[in-house]
Parts: C-alpha cells; sequence; structure tokens
C-alpha cells in the first residue's frame, strides 16, 4: 500500500505491507437510481435526500452525498437485506483499485482517457468505459472521489497492518477520499492518490461504493 513513485508525496508514504481480509466490493460506484431505492427505506439514524445529485441519468454515480449520508443509506441497506453492507476501509479501496498492480493506474503507467473520466465537464454513467480492472471493478480511477471508513491522517506513519479501518477519536471530523474524479487531472487518480474532506461536506465530484466483508 502507498506509493513507490519517486515523486511520491509524504501521504503516500510510507510503502507498507496490509494483511487484507476477504471482503467484497461493488462492481460501480453507487448509482442515482440505487440511492433513490434506499432513500425510500425507514430512517436509520439520519434523513437523506431522494436526489441529492446533479442533472445526469439513473446510471450516473450518485453526488453530493456526505460522508455521514453513505453511512445511513449502508446501513438502511443492511437492515433491509441482512447483509452487513459498509463504506470501504482506505486498504480495501487501494488493494481492490490496484488488482495486484503496482503502476501508477491499474491499466499502466500513464492515463488512457478513453476508460477515465477526468479533466472533463460532468460526471459519467458507470458503464461508460467497458473496461474494468484485473478484479472485474469499474469507475476506480476518475468520475467520482469515493468516501472510505477511515479518519484523514497525513501518512502512513503508524498505519494498520491488517484492514481494518484507521480510526481516531470522533474530534477527527476528516475522512478519507480516493479515487480522483471528473474534474481532476490524471495525477489525483491514481491508486495511491490519497485526499479528504469534512465528513459532512457535501461536492458535485465525491460519491461512494460499498463493500462487505465475506
Amino acid at each position: 500500500m502507498g506509493s513507490q513513485h519517486s515523486k511520491a508525496t509524504h501521504k503516500e508514504l510510507p510503502l507498507h505491507r496490509v494483511n487484507i481480509k476477504p471482503f467484497m466490493l461493488g462492481k460501480f460506484p453507487i448509482t442515482k437510481n440505487q440511492w433513490r431505492e434506499v432513500a425510500r427505506l425507514p430512517k436509520i439514524d439520519i434523513d437523506i435526500p431522494l436526489r441529492p445529485s446533479l442533472p445526469g441519468g439513473k446510471k450516473h454515480p450518485v453526488v453530493r452525498i456526505s460522508w455521514h449520508e453513505a453511512q445511513e443509506f449502508c446501513n438502511r441497506l443492511r437492515q433491509k437485506s441482512g447483509h452487513e453492507y459498509r463504506l470501504p476501509t482506505e486498504a480495501e479501496w487501494e488493494y481492490a483499485c490496484r488488482a495486484g498492480t503496482m503502476t501508477p493506474f491499474h491499466f499502466g503507467h500513464f492515463l488512457d482517457n478513453n476508460i477515465v473520466n477526468c479533466n472533463s465537464s460532468c460526471t459519467s454513467e458507470v458503464d461508460s468505459f467497458l473496461f474494468s480492472n484485473a478484479f472485474g471493478l469499474y469507475d476506480l480511477h476518475g468520475n467520482v472521489w469515493e468516501w472510505c471508513q477511515d479518519h484523514w491522517h497525513g501518512s502512513y506513519e503508524g498505519a494498520p497492518v491488517d484492514s481494518n479501518p484507521w480510526l481516531d477519536l470522533e474530534t477527527n471530523t476528516n475522512r478519507v477520499l480516493r479515487g480522483g474524479s471528473w474534474r481532476n487531472e490524471p495525477g489525483l487518480c491514481r491508486s495511491a492518490c490519497r485526499f479528504f474532506d469534512y465528513a459532512h461536506s457535501r461536492s458535485d465530484n465525491v460519491g461512494f461504493r460499498i463493500a462487505y466483508s465475506i
């Protein structure tokens, strides 16, 4: 986990090994249509809007979702389905994105705009680019930043060596984002790139995908 590039920032260091427990991850980010279906389910902790996103079709990823609202989505889906749905941990997210690779992108060293939505004007449908990584996952580079469970830390010093979320006291209100988005440059869409936002923030380039343990 982390970057071995000579120009890696301190946020991506040190490169370290993590033991990943079995889990499953969504093939795509959660779409607007999926969000609406779950948002209609009974409230668990907080109210969530039925239609929070920018204009776009039902297969576009949902955006303008705070970390807390993404958690509520998982809680409602968990209660409805009986499955332990949750946000992925940061370690799980990077493992899933890389799919066994150590290059900047899971498809190689350089970004290909034919299979990544970045430096553009809006989100794209989640199946716009018919190219997955070796695990069969799509849109891990670009389209929308994705919330992870973990609190934000400025480097990997002291990071867990298992795939559990790295959590502090609740006074840490920043949560990890991964993957880059439609309005970011290629460098921010790399497998190792890390960013964060306040857990209550809503942005037009931030969404999420869901995981559960096996």
